[in-house]
């Protein structure tokens, strides 16, 4: 039985009770229809959006069976368990949209242009750990050597090349409209629509569970994805890595990977790149809980008036033993290069850290590689995300 629900006792910004209202009223006037979260609805306005007909490309017929199963349980979930509010149901809506108009879309690029996904990439160096350990650091110092590539924030959640490229002015649309919603945004997490981000909105587009759970209390859809084979997903994700080093020309450079969801399937990972690194954060699992479950709850008190702090944070707590778990039963069968960096390290000494990352993975730690990340440790330092462990009141009932 599901604990009982609280009536959102966490901060948020005013805008949020604005843009319900408005909603609202505009459901009950007539002036605007209420989202469905209906699979066919959800489809059919896909469809509707694009010139695409079809998903399929190069995709086999069990991967397009496991999408469109994600798509039933997820909206399923979203209906019976997560008590979304007027904009979380709008919000909802919106994204499940996307993802099937970005499936379509990638579908036809890859029928008509199929040496795309015949790209060669350089062996990947992948990012493994907890939540709010320390993974998004590394990433970005990494991702500053001009020797690597890196994901763009705008291409992890619009992976359709357009030309001309008209994904950083979305982006950056989107990301102000989420800075008026949650003015905590870029203390949790920092962002910048050309930044080198993690590749969350690629597993997204595959409907994996990870985006959402972090947003919306769906038990169901969760519970159903642990217990899937996920091998589809990373398929979807290995082909849209093809697409992204195609077009933008750096596939000779190894792609520095992140996303904490990494760590709970770390075997379909390493199947579809065999020949990777690998770099493994590890933090305080008391600090990771805290800090994962205020993330949680910031996003989930924007769309939903019904959150329970306490089941949020035992939920943390049941990911970080899962993935943990998994990551390490993973690891223990793993041959290639393996570097594991303490969060605290990385505090102490960030440079030594980074020339023992460099060593352990064979990679030549250049002057050019040190400035650049030095140019980044700079910008950072001072950054409101830093702020971010001193700010669980927000989060937090009170």
């Amino acid at each position: 039985m599901a604990p009982p629900a609280r009536s959102h006792p966490l901060a948020r910004s005013p805008h949020v009770e604005r843009f319900n209202g408005w909603l609202e009223a505009a459901w009950r006037r007539g002036l605007s229809q209420k989202p469905s979260l209906d699979p066919d609805a959800l489809w059919g306005k896909a469809l509707r959006e694009t010139t695409a007909e079809g998903e399929m490309g190069p995709r086999c017929e069990a991967d397009m069976a496991d999408f469109r199963l994600r798509l039933e349980v997820l909206s399923e979930s979203l209906q019976s368990e997560a008590r979304l509010n007027a904009l979380g149901l709008t919000i909802a809506h919106g994204q499940l949209v996307r993802v099937i108009r970005q499936r379509l879309e990638l579908g036809v690029l890859w029928r008509e242009r199929p040496e795309v996904l015949e790209t060669e990439l350089a062996p990947p160096i992948i990012i493994v750990g907890q939540m709010r350990s320390g993974t998004t650091r590394v990433h970005r110092l990494l991702a500053s050597d001009p020797a690597l590539a890196a994901t763009r924030f705008c291409d992890s959640w619009h992976p359709v090349p357009r030309r001309p490229d008209t994904r950083p002015a979305w982006s950056a649309l989107t990301l102000a409209i989420a800075r008026r919603l949650d003015p905590w945004l870029d203390t949790i997490h920092p962002f910048g629509t050309t930044r080198p981000d993690e590749e969350l909105g690629w597993l997204a587009c595959a409907l994996d569970h990870c985006a959402y759970e972090a947003q919306w209390r769906i038990p169901a859809f969760t519970a159903f994805s642990e217990d899937r084979d996920p091998a589809p997903v990373y398929r979807e994700f290995g082909r849209i890595l093809r697409t992204d080093a195609h077009f933008h020309g750096n596939a000779e450079r190894p792609r520095v990977l992140k996303v904490p969801q990494f760590a709970e399937d770390l075997p379909a990972l390493l199947a579809e790149f065999p020949e990777a690194r690998v770099i493994m954060t590890r933090r305080d699992e008391a600090d990771m809980v805290r800090s994962a479950a205020s993330l949680v709850a910031n996003q989930m008190a924007i769309q939903s008036d019904e959150v329970d702090y306490a089941w949020i944070e035992q939920e943390a707590a049941r990911k970080i033993d899962l993935r943990e778990e998994r990551m390490g039963a993973a690891l223990a069968n793993f041959t290639g290069p393996l570097a594991r960096v303490e969060f605290t390290a990385l505090d102490s000494d960030w440079e030594g850290e980074m020339a023992r990352i460099y060593e352990v993975l064979g990679l030549d730690f250049t002057l050019a590689a040190r400035a650049a990340m030095q140019a980044e440790q700079t910008k950072t330092s001072g950054a409101s995300h830093r702020s971010h462990s001193l700010d669980y009141g927000a989060f937090a009932p009170k």
